[in-house]
């Protein structure tokens, strides 16, 4: 009896030391570790950068029309043209 159960007692440590470790290499939550070893926030987590949104104007820039920035807009044809 005591020879079985010393037997699963090495089976369950062998089997912990196999497992990976689910601590997240101490960068803490919503990180990880990055390329050169520094902490990196994940994306689409906790942490979410704020998006740029089309048709917005952002003061100092501009309005924003999905690939550059212009100064100027105007409705033309049923949407927005911008100069």
């Amino acid at each position: 009896m005591k020879k079985i159960l010393l037997a699963a007692l090495a089976a369950g440590a062998a089997m912990t030391a196999i497992a990976p470790a689910e601590a997240r290499q101490g960068c803490g939550p919503g990180a990880h570790r990055g390329p050169g070893g520094y902490c990196r926030p994940n994306r689409g987590g906790a942490i979410v950068a704020p998006r740029v949104r089309v048709g917005v104007f952002y003061p100092g820039r501009g309005y924003w029309d999905g690939r550059r920035y212009y100064g100027h807009r105007y409705r033309w044809h049923g949407g927005w043209r911008y100069r």
